[in-house]
């Protein structure tokens, strides 16, 4: 799978295991920590999963060679039956695997359904840990206890069309003022391309405007968290991003429903000059009919020369708190997700390593991966770490609001102030 249909896919999943895992389930520690035996491990199947299999496939074996007597059973998870499983094995010990693959927007939500294990001491004394990017280490916090390790990161920088911009004089957007007014003039001096293609679906695409204007999706820590979607900044950014759903760019009766696969879609079709798309999206734009003839940048912030902050998604692996090999899970965690590992993972599936130093060296082997290290580098954004978040993503809150601006039911200052009730009752509803 893309990422951004995994995201979409594992908060929906994530909605359903909120709703209906218990609060306090019977899926404690299960007090043994056998040496031997079998360990269990869902991971996610990817569209072509082939390449993710043999690298697993290695670790596995390397694993096992250095672990007598235990052996390690990979399933690949099903996407469309993974809210199912996930929540049979936290409310079955029985039928959980020992490691889990989960989405890092899911870590809270996984936490207050008691089904994953703290494993903060053991990532503390993990040699290769202290080069993890801080944002992905950020993804498997919860109230200052980590509950797993970083597995890959993505993030989403400006795609544009060579060609176009040759053909047109234009340079690229140095500021989203300028992005804007780029955007029109494509469109204007090419009107079958939207200039830059957009989605009112297309909640990670639309944040960074609202972040780079000084917004936030809500403030607070420690679970006790507040909307701040309805701030003056926030409606400023709001502003900045349904400006552009208009005939003059991307007329809002074909974007507003848009997602992000959508809008990578039609740049990798060719119909369009600009897309925010992710390092997740290459391979899709390669095999498009715009090959060869596009490049990528980060997305530009609101001043001159700063790169807007992005979203930064990606997956964790977790130990399940019902596990009856504690040690030796916890270690194939941390060969799952090793450096040799995620180096491997990203030269056969294009997989951001989460780890500085690993991902530098991705850098310098395949340049398409340089914008988005420097926007990873910027400094990106994550989340609130509330069990909260899966059912604001999942309720479509922010899509909402955008797509109510778009079509004009609601001004910018109501429909915020709509969404950020929506949020706040959520956030009261975990605690």
């Amino acid at each position: 799978m893309k990422l951004p249909t995994r995201l979409a896919a594992l908060a929906a999943a994530a909605l359903v295991v909120a709703a209906c895992a218990p609060q306090t389930s019977d899926n404690s520690s299960s007090g043994t920590d056998d040496k031997t035996g079998t360990l269990r491990v869902w991971l996610f199947q990817e569209v072509g999963n082939k390449p993710k299999e043999q690298v697993v496939d290695s670790a596995v074996a390397a694993f096992e060679k250095a672990h007598k007597g235990a052996k390690v059973d990979v399933e690949y998870i099903p996407v469309d039956t993974r809210a199912q499983r996930v929540k049979a094995a936290f409310n079955d010990p029985k039928s959980a695997p020992d490691v889990m693959e989960y989405g890092n927007t899911d870590t809270a939500g996984y936490v207050q359904d008691g089904g994953l294990l703290d494993v903060t001491e053991d990532f503390g004394d993990w040699s290769e840990a202290k080069a993890t990017d801080p944002t992905a280490k950020q993804s498997v916090t919860v109230d200052g206890k980590l509950y797993g390790a970083p597995f890959y990161v993505g993030v989403r920088a400006l795609y544009y069309r060579t060609d176009v911009f040759e053909e047109l004089g234009l340079h690229v957007p140095k500021t989203m003022a300028e992005l804007a007014t780029t955007a029109r003039k494509i469109r204007a001096a090419k009107p079958e391309l939207y200039g830059l293609v957009v989605g009112g679906a297309y909640t990670y695409g639309a944040m960074p405007f609202v972040w780079a204007n000084g917004g936030e999706l809500a403030t607070g820590k420690s679970g006790s968290y507040a909307s701040g979607i309805d701030s003056a900044a926030a409606r400023k950014g709001i502003t900045a991003y349904t400006s552009l759903f208009s005939d003059d760019n991307c007329p809002a009766a074909k974007c507003a429903g848009m997602g992000g696969n959508d809008t990578i879609t039609a740049f990798a079709a060719g119909k369009a000059g600009m897309a925010i798309g992710g390092d997740f999206s290459h391979t899709a734009v390669e095999a498009g009919k715009v090959k060869g003839e596009y490049a990528v940048v980060p997305l530009p912030g609101v001043t001159s020369g700063s790169i807007a902050p992005a979203f930064a998604g990606g997956n964790n692996i977790g130990v399940l708190k019902s596990t009856s090999h504690r040690t030796l899970a916890v270690q194939l965690m941390e060969s799952l997700a090793s450096k040799k590992t995620q180096a491997s993972l990203f030269d056969a599936m294009g997989f951001l390593p989460t780890f500085t130093d690993v991902r530098d060296q991705a850098a310098a082997k395949e340049p398409f991966v340089k914008p988005f290290v420097q926007t990873l580098a910027a400094g990106t954004k994550f989340v609130p770490a509330s069990p909260a978040w899966s059912q604001i993503d999942s309720s479509l809150v922010l899509p909402t609001m955008f797509q109510e601006v778009v079509s004009g039911k609601k001004d910018v200052a109501a429909a915020s102030a709509e969404a950020a009730k929506k949020m706040d009752a959520a956030f009261g509803s975990v605690g």
